[in-house]
């Protein structure tokens, strides 16, 4: 079944009388589990209060592009970077035609344009309108940029009209949003990731990591299941919830994920190495706490196992890839991984930049294979798992075909 569940959705009200269908529609997408931040045209809080989607939405709503608190705090691009979807719900003849247009003159068509999150369009508006050539125009370049529509519905008008032009009604469109997210693409496969930092005991109390916050690993977990796939996280420790259908294992070692690996990989269509797997453990793990001692105390390091390696040398390997973290060179680096390793695929990041590195919750990368790539640029993780996925999925069809 299709849901919203740790989807960020910007909703966006223009000005209509279906407005007042929107606070219903806000209560749809939080059922269906998605958190909800509101914007509003001028227009819309002519005929629904925001404090009343305020209350619904649990959140503060977004009225003016301009507007100093927002813009110390989330401003409008932080709002569109913020959006795993955008809805627009009623979407007015005058919103399509500056959507169309490209305008960006208030907040909602700032964000719209800001974004690179899918956007799903609820038209709204008088029979007339709707049959206009000119909303027909709008229509079809919205939809060939990629722009989604759900609506309108036919029937009795608030204007005394029968046609065309009805907001489509709020369960639909919340349902419309949700299966956005469900594509089919990875249906009836098998996949295994791997996610967040390993730890490698010194002593009983102290031990060896990383920065890993396993957000692009969970991302992609979660981008696999709305792929359709029966999908396994081998989860390093992290602060984080598993996500919905998912089938979590916590490990701690690299050897213990490792092992883990292993014992799936026969099982297994797909393997995502995403985890920020320790190269190196210590030689030997004291039984007890190592005491505070001499200035310098040396410690022997031995290198630790190669997982996406081994899973890409095993008798019956699936689809691997990997992933490349690196502060420089970063597609050399990634290209001779790719390579060394016998890998399906590589994702390179650069790991040096804050914005999109370790616990950040947005990330830029490029996916390499043999004979082709594809760069995404910086967006949520949200987006650029599920731009993973697609690749992925387009290149398992392409091998199996």
């Amino acid at each position: 079944m299709a849901h919203l569940f740790n989807r960020n959705v910007v909703l966006g009200i223009s000005g209509g009388i279906a407005a007042y269908k929107s606070a219903e529609l806000v209560r749809q997408l939080k059922q269906l589990g998605a958190d909800v931040r509101v914007i509003m045209t001028r227009g819309a809080q002519e005929f629904i209060t925001p404090l009343t989607l305020q209350a619904l939405s649990g959140r503060p709503v977004h009225t003016d592009l301009l507007d100093v608190e927002a813009e110390l705090g989330m401003g409008h691009i932080e709002l569109a970077r913020w959006a795993d979807l955008l809805v627009i719900a009623p979407a007015t003849a005058d919103l399509l035609a500056r959507l169309a247009a490209g305008r960006a003159d208030d907040l909602l068509t700032t964000v719209a344009l800001a974004t690179a999150a899918p956007k799903l369009l609820a038209p709204a508006m008088n029979q007339q309108m709707w049959r206009d050539p000119a909303t027909s125009a709008n229509i079809a370049t919205l939809q060939k940029r990629g722009l989604q529509l759900v609506g309108p519905g036919a029937g009795d008008q608030a204007c005394g009209d029968v046609g065309p032009g009805r907001l489509e009604d709020p369960a639909i469109i919340a349902r419309a949003a949700a299966g956005l997210f469900s594509s089919g693409l990875l249906a009836g496969k098998r996949v295994v990731i791997t996610a967040g930092p390993t730890r490698e005991a010194l002593d009983p109390v102290r031990y060896i990591s990383n920065h890993s916050s396993g957000k692009m690993g969970y991302a992609l977990a979660r981008a696999a299941v709305d792929a359709g796939a029966q999908t396994i996280l081998v989860s390093g420790p992290v602060e984080l919830a598993t996500p919905d259908h998912v089938n979590r294992i916590d490990v701690q070692s690299a050897d213990d994920m490792l092992a883990q690996c292993l014992a799936l990989v026969a099982d297994c269509d797909i393997f995502i190495a995403c985890a920020a797997v320790a190269d190196y453990r210590p030689g030997t793990i004291s039984t007890e706490k190592i005491k505070k001692g001499p200035e310098k105390i040396s410690l022997e390091l031995v290198r630790n196992p190669d997982i996406v390696a081994a899973v890409a040398a095993s008798e019956h390997s699936p689809f691997t890839i990997g992933f490349a973290a690196e502060t420089n060179d970063l597609l050399a680096y990634a290209s001779s991984k790719m390579e060394r390793k016998g890998l399906d695929m590589i994702v390179a990041n650069d790991v040096s930049d804050p914005a999109i590195g370790f616990n950040s919750d947005h990330n830029a990368a490029t996916v390499l294979w043999p004979g082709g790539s594809r760069v995404l640029e910086e967006a949520s993780k949200a987006t650029i798992a599920r731009d993973i996925i697609r690749l992925i999925a387009d290149r398992v069809s392409l091998i199996r075909d």
